[in-house]
Order: structure tokens, then C-alpha cells, then sequence
């Protein structure tokens, strides 16, 4: 869909699997820079009109991207992940909680890991694009850890406790393989 007026040219991108719907606003008084924000759950980018083609979707995809890094869509911080976290161990999980919790950047392989001896839990930034509940089926994942270390069949009837723990697992293996991630066997979930 696109339409114009006087000042820019208005293109609208609709959602893909990695990235909210994009607004992108080609305007002639731009003439060298280009900004992204988000405008509630879109992203609107704003360019110069000269760039065309290729050059144009570069630009507009390296705008969008740095974006999603900076403040992703799922911009809630640690300590709403942990509370998230807390509610989830007392649903699912005995009430057994974890020490704490965080988004990072380094897992390159995983969608999470959970360290048993510090009850530690760091869930990949990747995730934040995700649906809410596959952040919490992994997140069940991970508080399965601290009661069975070892992916066993004990393990899996506390994880499975989450209703869509297989659902969650699927999302994940579809996303890895747009992503070009290849995550590690067990770690799907």
C-alpha cells in the first residue's frame, strides 16, 4: 500500500516473522540521513526520496535492524522478564524460582540456558521479537533446570506442565531456520 501528499511518499512493509509491520516515509526534505521509531507496535522509517532500489532496502533494513537491537519490540527489561518469571515458577513450576533472570546478547546457539548452581537464568535477546507465550514456554524450560538438570523424562513432565510447550517448540524451529540460526538438538525445546 502506498500513498503520498506533498511532503513524503508512504510505503507500508506488513509484519514478517522477524520484524513488526514498517512505515516508511520517503520524503524530499530528507536529504542524506534516515531515522527509525517505533509508533506503537510498527516501526516508522523515515528516509531521503533520492534512494531507490537495492540501495533503498539496505538502508531502510540497516534503520530497522539497529532499531530492533537498541529497543527491541518486546522492550520489557530484566526485572519485568523476572517477575514475568516469578508468576510462571508459581504456575508451573512447585514455586521453585530462579535467582534471577535477564535478556543477553552472547547466546549464539541456545534460546536460553539456566545455571542450577546459581539459579541463574539468561534468556537470548532474540527472543524478544516472540510471541508472549513462547517467552514463556521457554522460560518453563529454564525452571524445569532447576528442579531436573538433565533433559529426562522427569524433566520434560515439569516442563510440559506449560499448555504450549510443543506449540513453543515448533515457533522456535521455524524461527531458527529464517533466522540461518542453527540452535543446538535438545535446546529447540
Amino acid at each position: 500500500m502506498a500513498t503520498s501528499n506533498a511532503e513524503a511518499k508512504v510505503t507500508i512493509e506488513p509484519p514478517r516473522f522477524d520484524r513488526p509491520e514498517v512505515e516508511i516515509r520517503a520524503s524530499s526534505r530528507r536529504t542524506k540521513t534516515g531515522t527509525a521509531h517505533w509508533a506503537g507496535s510498527r516501526i516508522v522509517v523515515q528516509i531521503p526520496a533520492r534512494i531507490r532500489g537495492r540501495e533503498r532496502r539496505a538502508f531502510v533494513d540497516a534503520l530497522v535492524e539497529r532499531l530492533l537491537t537498541q529497543r527491541p519490540q518486546n522492550a520489557a527489561g530484566d526485572a519485568a522478564l523476572e517477575e514475568r518469571c516469578r508468576v510462571l515458577a508459581d504456575l508451573y513450576n512447585d514455586g521453585v524460582r530462579a535467582g534471577a533472570v535477564r535478556w543477553v546478547a552472547n547466546q549464539r546457539s541456545r534460546w536460553a540456558s539456566c545455571s542450577p548452581d546459581t539459579r541463574e537464568i539468561r534468556v537470548s535477546s532474540r527472543l524478544r521479537q516472540c510471541p508472549e507465550w513462547v517467552i514463556d514456554a521457554v522460560l518453563v524450560h529454564e525452571l524445569a533446570h532447576l528442579q531436573v538438570v538433565e533433559h529426562s523424562a522427569e524433566f520434560n513432565a515439569i516442563a510440559e506442565r506449560h499448555p504450549r510447550q510443543g506449540d513453543s517448540a515448533l515457533f522456535l524451529e521455524g524461527y531458527a531456520l529464517g533466522l540461518g540460526l542453527r540452535v543446538e538438538e535438545g535446546d529447540v525445546l
